[in-house]
């Protein structure tokens, strides 16, 4: 997730991108995380001077692993990024949903996915993935990402042509021009990821009263873990919690260094949004639009999605056809988006309802193979 922004004088926002041939307009992408590198890299291709601003002082190296639906490949594909993406992506297949004790409930969907779609669910490493989005913008040329911005005036940035909010669930760009009726709000959950050093062969999720723990290949010699506890749980708690659960969970958390793991309070953004875009040239995209919790795994694959869409109607309506093309992007993107986020949030519920019983009951009518 990113929550990022930045600030910049009107003629240096506007002006600080240069590139071959003549330019379509001049954008400004607040937050340098997925959503904001992949727009950047939609306007540039279409001939845009992009400005990013990004108020961390460095590339973002934090974080695990990605889940990228087959739809959203294809979004990298379009982007000129999808060959990038499957160099460092591995297929996610033969995950299962467990109780504690290691029974087998059901199937997740992906070899469903996949027969369907023609292609896998990939998972990548976070930092493999911004990786492949600041290098494709290294081989554009001409886009400036201005690091240690903090967005204090978004009226500054009142010279480009387009300005797109890609700056997290704490958007500056949406608090400007959105409103204060949509805002982050905790959900009573506090959520842990890490990375073992290990392979554990045995990936899906696991699905306890209150809390589950989940699993998933990352690369060679290493497996992703994410797990959900009640907010006050501290490092040694959470292993607590997980140590009569099935192999090799415990495992995995005795083997992993609690100070790489990142712990972080789940919010999703509430109430949604009435519209992604405002003035005819203001845009959000990914958690400064939508954001949501990680239960269906959406988060990355929703924010490429929207920067992919929004950059393709842009680049065929021009600076001089932006608030049409704008509402279209809406049109495209706020709806579905925000069934995805209405989903996840549905799951929590499901997943952690205080009645594991019935759950697990319906869960068993799903597929198991």
């Amino acid at each position: 997730m990113t929550e990022s922004g930045g600030s910049a004088g009107a003629g240096t926002a506007a002006g600080a991108a240069t590139g071959p041939g003549r330019a379509e307009g001049t954008a400004v992408v607040v937050g340098a995380g997925v959503g904001g590198l992949a727009t950047a890299i939609g306007l540039r291709r279409a001939g845009w001077e992009v400005t990013v601003l990004e108020r961390r002082t460095a590339p973002e190296r934090y974080g695990t692993a990605f889940g990228i639906h087959p739809t959203a490949q294809s979004a990298l594909d379009r982007l000129g990024l999808g060959d990038a993406l499957r160099a460092r992506a591995v297929p996610y297949r033969g995950a299962r949903i467990r109780r504690p004790d290691g029974r087998v409930l059901a199937a997740l969907p992906l070899e469903r996915i996949e027969r369907r779609a023609g292609r896998p669910e990939l998972l990548v490493s976070r930092p493999h993935l911004l990786d492949a989005l600041l290098a494709g913008l290294d081989r554009l040329g001409g886009v400036r990402i201005a690091y240690g911005q903090q967005l204090t005036d978004p009226a500054a940035l009142g010279a480009a042509d387009l300005v797109v909010g890609a700056d997290g669930i704490n958007s500056a760009i949406r608090g400007a021009h959105f409103g204060g009726a949509s805002g982050p709000r905790p959900i009573g959950t506090v959520a842990w990821i890490g990375i073992a050093g290990f392979e554990t062969g045995v990936y899906g999720e696991t699905w306890g009263a209150g809390r589950f723990f989940g699993m998933t290949p990352v690369e060679a010699g290493r497996t992703n873990w994410y797990a959900t506890v009640p907010e006050a749980t501290t490092a040694q708690q959470l292993r607590e919690a997980y140590a009569d659960w099935h192999d090799p969970i415990p495992r995995v958390l005795a083997e992993t260094d609690p100070a790489t793991w990142i712990r972080y309070e789940m919010r999703h953004l509430y109430p949604a949004l009435p519209t992604f875009v405002a003035d005819g040239r203001i845009a959000l995209v990914g958690d400064a639009a939508h954001a949501m919790t990680p239960h269906l795994g959406q988060g990355a694959c929703t924010a490429l999605l929207d920067a992919e869409a929004l950059t393709r109607a842009v680049s065929v309506a021009g600076p001089a056809g932006l608030p049409g093309a704008l509402r279209a992007y809406d049109t495209e993107r706020r709806r579905s988006a925000q069934r995805v986020a209405f989903g996840s949030r549905n799951l929590h519920r499901f997943m952690t309802g205080g009645r594991p019983g019935l759950r697990d009951a319906l869960v068993r009518l799903l597929p198991k193979r």
